[in-house]
């Protein structure tokens, strides 16, 4: 199956758009497939922040299949009063959907394919010839901001939390690379492979790639429920098992990784909140523990019942961006953010995911992710950490680089 997804993706290549998303056999009850591939365009939808979410409506009630796409952190800036004046290297647009002129689906080791013309489709994907994965030649990764400086500025941050500003944000730090070349789907299968995740995606949108080894998942809905699985909590993992026990355990009984969690915890309920039939936000599981194979994860269920007279793009609209991504209160905490941070979020903080012609979605966090633009050969990456006022901002720096640690490796410069 590994071989025929991989030949796959070699043959959507040839295309202008295709949407992957693969959960690398991680399955909860939330599941409905193993791997989803959209190939080409019969429709799309592009367009930036000032009515996007209206357009979406519009588009997917003209298209009740499958829709797949993402949306841009910076759409932040239609559902509230912000703004978002940093430089933008990538130029992805802040939404776009698609409606594929083929589709895979993967389950239970059954691959359906959805085409006018299914056996030429499998046929050209059977007769791809694997190309050999190759090393990625080390690239000139900058930052944003030296160690000193991200130091100073939690520090900072700190002051405001001690003001009474917020209780806890999400700092963002941008890696990146200039005039650099890279063949996205070798860099991807290399990720994909070091770092399998739930919720891994691979975008094509003309000459521009997101590679994703997302670990976690935004919002999603089954029947008339909404599901949210908000990330705040990591710890590293050791080879040696009893070493691993320990840092688990460690993380699960942190009061501060505990603190954060939450924190985000309670965000995630008040944002369902604007989407729920009253009474029926709940957490399902409070500090869960989940592996995966570079880090251990702090992830909570929030679930609840839609409100009927609630669209689905609406539930979506009302609970963007993730919680986990922003800070409490949500709003200051997205103002102050564009203040300390030196790079357009963009993409990343994002979503990337599906519309089912069942009326189910789903959509992951953009995190653990590398944005590329290749007519401009210019590379992405950027990771957050959540700051408190009881964080250690030499700690949360030293997590950055953690929650980094195999996109650093992918591209060649393994920390």
């Amino acid at each position: 199956m590994e071989t025929f997804k991989t030949k796959a993706l070699q043959w959507a290549l040839a295309f202008d758009v295709f949407a992957y998303l693969n959960s690398n056999d991680f399955s909860d009850q939330y599941s409905k497939f193993d791997t989803l591939l959209g190939v080409g365009i019969k429709q799309q939808l592009k367009c930036d922040t000032g009515n996007a979410f209206e357009q979406l409506e519009t588009f997917r009630l003209a298209n009740p299949g499958h829709l797949l796409g993402f949306f841009s952190y910076d759409l932040k800036n239609e559902t509230e009063d912000l703004i978002s004046s940093h430089p933008d290297h990538l130029q992805f647009p802040e939404l776009y959907f698609f409606v594929p002129e083929h589709l895979i689906l993967i389950k239970n080791g059954e691959i359906e394919i959805v085409s006018d013309n299914v056996d030429k489709v499998l046929n050209e994907i059977e007769e791809q010839v694997l190309i050999t994965n190759t090393t990625q030649p080390g690239l000139n990764i900058r930052s944003r901001f030296n160690r000193d400086e991200y130091i100073e500025a939690v520090k900072t941050i700190q002051q405001h939390i001690i003001r009474g500003d917020i209780y806890e944000t999400n700092f963002c730090q941008e890696f990146y690379a200039d005039d650099c070349a890279i063949s996205p789907l070798e860099v991807f299968t290399h990720l994909n492979k070091i770092s399998p995740t739930p919720f891994a995606a691979h975008f094509k949108l003309g000459d521009k790639y997101i590679i994703s080894a997302s670990p976690e998942r935004y919002l999603a809905k089954r029947g008339e429920q909404l599901i949210s699985q908000p990330i705040k909590g990591t710890a590293k993992r050791s080879a040696d098992k009893t070493e691993d026990e320990r840092l688990k355990a460690e993380l699960k009984n942190h009061p501060k990784e505990q603190q954060e969690n939450v924190m985000i915890v309670d965000l995630v309920r008040n944002d369902l909140t604007r989407a729920a039939k009253p009474g029926t936000v709940q957490v399902e599981e409070l500090f869960g523990i989940y592996s995966f194979e570079q880090v251990h994860q702090m992830i909570s269920t929030v679930t609840c019942t839609k409100d009927e007279a609630i669209t689905d793009v609406q539930a979506i609209k009302r609970t963007f961006p993730m919680g986990s991504m922003t800070g409490a209160p949500k709003v200051n905490a997205m103002r102050l953010m564009e203040q300390y941070e030196r790079s357009k979020r963009g993409v990343y903080s994002g979503a990337i995911g599906y519309f089912g012609p069942d009326g189910d979605f789903d959509f992951n966090v953009v995190i653990r992710t590398i944005l590329y633009n290749a007519e401009n050969k210019y590379l992405s990456f950027q990771v957050g950490s959540a700051i408190t006022h009881t964080a250690d901002a030499e700690k949360e720096y030293e997590e950055c680089l953690l929650k980094a640690k195999a996109i650093f490796e992918v591209l060649g410069n393994p920390l």
